[in-house]
């Protein structure tokens, strides 16, 4: 597998200038923004498509976009080949061998070329693309206690956040609410995907919850339901498909969770 380079190197969080107006007075800031950068994904040397992420842990955010998009969830390490970077060194076109009789069938129905960091269902061809396969997920019971606890780990390991303010961020905890890995994005669903990419092949199985930073879209939900992961946790609020689903898959949905306060919907 081709060693990517990790946001450590990278700078991700640049300076802006800009005039910020308070107090009826212009005054002149540097502000830390979230990088926001293409990249081009291709199966075999057949472009899939292109997300728009933050430049870190790509290897992991292709590994887990292709589980949870169900094109490879084989347990075999995937080989990689970087095709392009730009002059800031982010890497730009990415490679993945696949051998055919593995593609899963998320590669027939798979996004069109283009993926943007907010939405999910711009990047699908028809609504017939939602349909999830499985068996729906038992019942998971937890103290509502620990919601508030895992929150307060997951603020305190967002450094993206921290520089700029302007990045999402996903965390999987097991039973006990430790945590097990986390990471940040431009995109809520590009976290999610790098959270499942960096653990599937070592504690994916131990995974509990699963914690986003702001809003629940139906993909976030779908994407936890092929990962097994039984209990999704949101900051904020989650959309009327993502409760429905949530029902239907069997995922265990907390919403507004804020301030120790939450509302389950599923």
């Amino acid at each position: 597998m081709v060693k990517f380079l990790d946001f450590h190197k990278l700078d991700v969080v640049p300076k802006y200038e800009g005039e910020k107006f308070s107090d009826g007075k212009l005054n002149a800031v540097s502000d830390s923004i979230i990088s926001e950068e293409a990249l081009q994904i291709n199966i075999n040397g057949s472009p899939f498509t292109v997300i728009m992420r933050t430049p870190a842990d790509d290897v992991d955010l292709v590994r887990g976009l292709l589980y949870c998009e169900d094109i490879y969830t084989g347990e075999d390490q995937l080989e990689f080949k970087v095709v392009n970077t730009n002059s800031l060194n982010y890497i730009t076109e990415v490679d993945v061998s696949i051998r055919d009789n593995f593609l899963g069938q998320g590669y027939l129905s798979s996004r069109s070329l283009l993926s943007v960091s907010s939405c999910g269902i711009c990047g699908k061809r028809e609504l017939g693309d939602l349909n999830v396969d499985g068996g729906k997920l038992p019942k998971y019971l937890f103290s509502r206690e620990l919601i508030l606890e895992m929150q307060n780990k997951m603020i305190e390991k967002q450094v993206f956040f921290k520089d700029c303010g302007g990045s999402h961020a996903a965390a999987a905890f097991d039973s006990q609410g430790n945590l097990i890995l986390l990471k940040e994005d431009v995109g809520r669903h590009n976290a999610v995907d790098k959270v499942v990419g960096g653990i599937l092949n070592q504690t994916l199985d131990s995974a509990s919850f699963l914690l986003v930073s702001g809003r629940v879209s139906y993909e976030i939900v779908t994407k936890v339901f092929r990962a097994k992961i039984p209990v999704l946790i949101a900051v904020s609020a989650p959309s009327s498909l993502a409760i429905d689903y949530a029902k239907e898959l069997g995922v265990g949905l907390y919403a507004y969770c804020r301030d120790g306060k939450s509302t389950r919907y599923a």
